[in-house]
């Protein structure tokens, strides 16, 4: 097991705001955070990062030269920033404006202002991504445990990837949509299907229906990521037999809790 504490995490700061700036830099520095850049725009970010990799990124929505959504998908476009983590420090409350972030991975959306709690959070998931603790289970080894991930996201996939690869899993198998899943359940077993709610041409509810009612599977237990607030809707994947619900951005924390409830039930 390797675990990372605060003080060994490096951060950048990338907010247009200089009073802000000293604000996050001052709670970052309170939650033991001691190697702090910072950056006024993305062009400025982009060229500390080429000097130095941080483990994670702050960044405020808006700047003179982009937004937060062009700077991450600079980043996500880049195989030797794979490893960054982002989290977004906004007042954008807007569902749809947020949306984009949810579904590419980041670690943690802030409002702006946030408290101690909601960073708290933020740097414990960005822990949990970068650290490796294998769950200890009794009924499997954990590196046999087949897992089949179905997001329309590549990037969403890649961080459920790395969360679980970190609990020691590595039969990983992915799927683009529940369409794709259902195809290769028809050819493949598997001990845990973790899936978007949102996909186009067949959905996390249709998929859980499928599974339940018409595939040879139909125990496999099922971890739907999701988004979507809707409470009507997280009924209804309750009903067709969803084993546990998490939210998008998820923490690798309760990830690991929930993983360890459904293998071991």
């Amino acid at each position: 097991m390797t675990h990372l504490s605060p003080s060994e995490l490096s951060m950048l700061i990338v907010e247009p705001s200089e009073t802000q700036r000293r604000i996050i830099i001052k709670c970052l520095q309170q939650e033991g955070i001691v190697s702090i850049e910072h950056a006024a725009n993305i062009a400025e970010a982009k060229g500390l990062i080429a000097r130095h990799k941080p483990d994670l990124i702050a960044s405020a929505m808006h700047f003179e030269d982009g937004t937060a959504t062009e700077f991450l998908s600079y980043l996500r476009s880049k195989s030797e920033y794979k490893d960054i983590q982002f989290m977004l420090v906004s007042s954008e409350c807007r569902r749809e404006q947020l949306e984009s972030f949810r579904q590419s991975g980041v670690v943690a959306i802030l409002p702006k202002p946030f408290n101690a709690e909601h960073l708290g959070k933020a740097l414990n998931a960005t822990i949990d991504l970068l650290s490796h603790d294998e769950l200890d289970l009794s009924h499997f080894d954990v590196h046999d445990v087949r897992v089949l991930v179905v997001d329309d996201s590549r990037m969403a996939r890649n961080v459920i990837k790395r969360t679980i690869g970190n609990l020691g899993i590595k039969l990983i198998t992915e799927a683009e949509d529940g369409a794709q899943a259902i195809e290769l359940m028809r050819h493949n077993m598997f001990d845990l299907i973790i899936t978007d709610y949102n996909m186009p041409s067949v959905d996390g509810l249709a998929l859980t229906q499928f599974i339940r009612s018409e595939s040879q599977q139909s125990h496999v237990p099922i971890l739907m990521v999701s988004s979507e607030a809707n409470d009507a809707h997280l009924s209804n994947v309750s009903q067709a037999g969803v084993n546990a619900l998490c939210d998008k951005p998820f923490e690798p924390k309760l990830v690991k809790q929930l993983l360890y409830q459904l293998l071991e039930e």
